[in-house]
């Protein structure tokens, strides 16, 4: 155990985005998301009620506060506030928001709020193919605008793009309102532009005009291995942290993009709709703090890359399993020293704050209407992570702000499984039965209950 103590202000806490969480999909004037006309399969929910905290916060957030969390990231659903996205706002699903900032905040929680984690308002996918369109990266300012007018007296912590290298990655074309087109490089690359200038007009807005709220980039934070000490190896590791790390926090405080991608992208004539007005927007890009989500680490063999795959999709093909680490039901490692390693990586090269705002592991879990679920194997990764970070801190010299676990209360995973649990509170519901949506805490609950109590300086 480390003997130092943590800072008093540091943050702990739960991290949620809306559609996992608040059902009433059609309530109140919320106009329909990319999300709201999925079906369920066979192995997956619907998105219609989620965990249905927009009736039941209160409920969740004595939760969060009996687990003496000081911080609750969540993410402001565009459609219900704009349900058109483009078009009038709906004072009810402001008043949503103002209803569930004022509960955290009466309760000691600070909240974060994060403006889009993949739910496109479903107009703008049908009428303009999402972020391929410059006018949804104006309706997407001119929405952030209005969010950070609205609740800056209350909310001192933004970040715009949930995980934003995904935008970067072939996983871009499901989470960016991509109806229609060939998922080409060039297209992968300009809705990747399309989201950084976003995210830069909403920062340098804050920036310009308040004086107490912060906003940082936030991204996957891709761990990457080389297979072996092969030097192929060890370069495609190398590619994949500049395309999908460094490109991202480098944009995120005004030094552009990576020289490497900007070659890249010149060399094979990749048209991503850069203008010199963007340019000019970039060059005033500063970030409070880098934020990152962090499950696991990855391994790369560069003899199973095709010859001619941009970095971008190196991971498509080369992906391979390390055999030194443990991983859960989905062959995802359980690496805490990589964790330590993202956050002294990030802290060494940029000096400004860090902030894992995503960590927790999925387990499948059911209850049996009467035991507490004993889920050690939670506590085990939890404890094991905080530990890491703490030698970040205290062996490495990073600065940390805080640490906010993924879905804390059960909610249905990014791919709409439910039987994928993270929470420390069991929610009762399975993919396609609602139950009674019952919150049950965990073994995991009470032992974060008494870490949190002490600010982690017994752990």
């Amino acid at each position: 155990m480390n003997k130092q103590k943590m800072p008093k202000d540091f943050f702990w806490g739960n991290s949620v985005s809306s559609m996992q969480t608040e059902g009433a999909w059609d309530e109140d004037g919320k106009g329909l998301s990319v999300y709201d006309v999925r079906p369920a399969t066979e192995n997956t929910t619907d998105w219609h009620t989620a965990i249905d905290e927009y009736h039941r916060y209160d409920e969740d957030l004595d939760l969060m506060k009996k687990m003496n969390m000081n911080m609750y990231r969540i993410q402001i659903s565009w459609s219900r506030v704009c349900p058109e996205g483009d078009g009038d706002f709906n004072p009810k699903g402001i008043e949503f928001y103002d209803k569930l900032v004022n509960a955290m905040l009466d309760r000691g929680i600070e909240p974060m709020i994060c403006f889009y984690h993949f739910d496109m308002p479903l107009h703008l996918a049908k009428e303009y193919n999402g972020f391929m369109s410059r006018h949804v990266v104006d309706a997407f300012v001119r929405f952030g605008k209005k969010m950070i007018d609205h609740f800056s007296d209350r909310v001192k912590y933004w970040i715009v793009f949930n995980e934003h290298n995904l935008y970067f990655q072939d996983e871009v074309f499901n989470i960016s309102g991509y109806e229609k087109g060939d998922k080409t490089l060039d297209d992968m690359y300009t809705i990747f532009h399309h989201t950084m200038i976003s995210h830069t007009r909403l920062a340098n807005y804050i920036h310009e005009k308040y004086d107490d709220v912060k906003i940082g980039g936030m991204l996957a934070f891709q761990q990457i291995y080389p297979e072996t000490s092969k030097s192929t190896d060890v370069w495609a590791a190398k590619q994949i942290q500049e395309f999908l790390n460094f490109n991202i926090y480098d944009a995120d405080t005004g030094r552009g993009y990576s020289p490497e991608v900007l070659q890249y992208a010149k060399d094979h004539n990749i048209n991503w709709d850069i203008t010199e007005d963007d340019k000019e927007e970039m060059k005033k890009a500063k970030a409070d703090f880098l934020a990152f989500s962090y499950y696991s680490s990855w391994t790369v063999s560069a003899d199973k890359i095709p010859a001619d795959v941009a970095p971008n999709r190196y991971m498509n093909y080369g992906g391979v399993e390390n055999k030194y680490l443990k991983t859960n039901a989905w062959g995802w490692t359980i690496d805490p020293l990589g964790f330590r390693n993202a956050i002294t990586t990030m802290y060494n090269r940029y000096k400004i704050p860090v902030f894992p705002i995503e960590n927790g592991i999925g387990l499948k879990e059911t209850w049996d209407g009467e035991h507490m679920i004993e889920d050690d194997e939670r506590i085990a990764y939890h404890e094991e992570h905080i530990k890491a970070m703490k030698d970040a801190m205290f062996l490495d010299g990073a600065k940390v702000l805080g640490y906010l676990g993924w879905g804390l209360i059960d909610i249905p995973s990014s791919h709409a499984d439910m039987e994928k649990r993270y929470g420390a509170v069991y929610v009762n519901r399975s993919n396609h039965d609602l139950k009674d949506l019952k919150r049950v805490p965990k073994k995991s609950f009470y032992w974060f209950q008494k870490v949190l109590k002490d600010n982690g300086d017994e752990i």
